[in-house]
């Protein structure tokens, strides 16, 4: 039993692999976050359903891809608001301090 599963297994991947990318359309491509917030909140979802390792290959990938996506969005935000900060602080980043 185990041989047969592995072998449908191996033959769903073998189909995925050889079949040609499909372009993706406009109602396919995820829109950027409105915020940090979201954009973290949506990173945080799709971790928890690809470390569940419930989500078939191709849905897998597109998981990755989205997740690398929102990555870079917090990083960016992120760096905006450290430069700002420094605007802030005379062009030096300082500690912060709790009040």
């Amino acid at each position: 039993m185990p041989c047969t599963v592995m072998r449908a297994g191996l033959t769903r991947m073998q189909r995925l692999i050889s079949r040609p990318e499909m372009p993706r359309s406009a109602a396919h491509t995820p829109k950027e976050p409105a915020t940090y917030e979201q954009a973290l909140a949506e990173l945080d979802r799709l971790v928890v359903q690809m470390e569940g390792g419930q989500l078939p290959l191709d849905e897998l990938l597109d998981g990755y891809r989205r997740g690398a996506e929102l990555l870079n969005y917090c990083r960016g935000r992120l760096q905006a608001v450290e430069e700002q900060v420094k605007l802030l602080e005379d062009g030096q980043l300082k500690p912060w301090v709790a009040p």
